[in-house]
């Protein structure tokens, strides 16, 4: 069995004595003039780890750092928070450099491995794409959540698609009832499709075995949604309507915490979908803040904001840096392109469908 330190790299702190910033500028604050709005200067996060010079050779680490945040120094308190939850009067850290220049420091290499550092300058397939295969990513996969099933928070991201197949929602119930999920964050289609599935066998009319359109089967997940909101709850509903598979089932089987997040295009919505926009997201970073590994599979959208809020490392209780995983399923390069873009560097891809995802993964896991 590998051991910890072959499947979480371990974290090489920066050496600021080495750097020369060990009489680098104390890091500035500047009071915010009002709620939500922040003084000039202001620095803008990142998602890697930031330090944050206090004086006389003490740096900080900033925890929990995520992208297009803003810091809050409280004495030796650092506070990574969103620009809309600035309050007039916090302190908050000045300064556009990244190097020490102005008491800040961004440390992009913590997590990389010694070969690295020899690697050729130019390579051919540095990046996920079609042509890459991905049995090391799945190898590598498979020990991430085996170690962060009991050490870890697990976090996935869903779209609809991995209701629409008996095997693939049969495989992540039984991920979600074996310990592999911590968190369920969706939109109101994959809880609406799941319950379908439970209710009627059918994801938007079409048999979830067979494929096949069952007669008037268009209106199934309107009637789903109509009995959930009549029941007013989803817990409610599995009970009284003897619901006894898929996801949303283990999930409250389990008690797994999830978010619905709405959006415009929402039938019905289900009860527990959160239809405001600035709710959703808050639900979510408690989730992106906790994060070890992240899963987001066939749901573009929600992947690229999921991946805007979840920091490139997690802090542990005892102080030990580790690395966040972030794995993205899809049929194409965009979503990880798009992350790429966004910053989410540290995101990878593994191109297929969900449904020979979840099927591979839960065969490799299972027992």
């Amino acid at each position: 069995m590998a051991t910890t330190h072959e499947v979480i790299p371990e974290y090489t702190p920066p050496d600021f004595n080495r750097l020369g910033l060990a009489h680098a500028p104390v890091v500035q604050t500047a009071a915010a003039p009002k709620d939500g709005v922040l003084p000039k200067n202001y620095h803008a996060t990142s998602n890697h780890p930031e330090y944050v010079h206090l004086g006389n050779g003490e740096w900080i680490l900033a925890r929990q750092s995520r992208m297009d945040s803003v810091m809050v120094l409280r004495g030796r308190e650092l506070e990574v928070v969103e620009p809309r939850r600035v309050r007039a009067g916090d302190p908050v850290v000045l300064g556009r450099t990244e190097n020490g220049e102005e008491g800040i420091y961004l440390h992009i290499s913590g997590f990389e491995p010694l070969s690295e550092h020899f690697a050729d300058k130019f390579s051919f397939r540095n990046r996920g794409t079609r042509e890459t295969p991905f049995s090391r990513s799945y190898d590598e996969l498979y020990q991430v959540l085996r170690h962060d099933r009991d050490t870890g928070y697990i976090v996935w991201v869903l779209g609809p698609a991995v209701a629409f197949d008996m095997d693939s929602r049969s495989a992540m119930q039984g991920l979600i009832e074996s310990g592999y999920c911590h968190a369920l964050l969706a939109g109101n289609a994959l809880a609406t499709h799941d319950l379908e599935a439970a209710r009627f066998r059918t994801g938007l009319g079409q048999d979830i075995y067979t494929q096949a359109f069952q007669p008037m089967g268009h209106y199934n997940h309107l009637d789903i949604i109509n009995e959930v909101r009549q029941r007013g709850s989803i817990p409610a509903a599995i009970e009284e309507l003897n619901l006894r598979d898929g996801i949303m089932y283990a999930c409250e089987k389990r008690g797994i915490p999830y978010v619905l997040a709405g959006s415009i295009r929402d039938d019905g919505p289900l009860p527990e979908v959160i239809g405001d926009t600035y709710q959703a997201q808050d639900a979510m970073r408690v989730h992106a803040k906790m994060a070890t590994t992240v899963i987001a599979m066939a749901t573009q959208l929600h992947s690229i904001a999921f991946g805007n809020m979840v920091p490139s490392y997690h802090v542990l209780d005892d102080g030990t840096v580790r690395p966040v995983f972030f794995y993205v399923v899809d049929m194409t390069e965009f979503c990880v392109d798009k992350l790429a873009n966004r910053g989410s560097a540290q995101a990878v891809a593994i191109l297929t469908n969900a449904q020979d995802f979840m099927v591979n993964l839960w065969n490799n896991l299972r027992g």
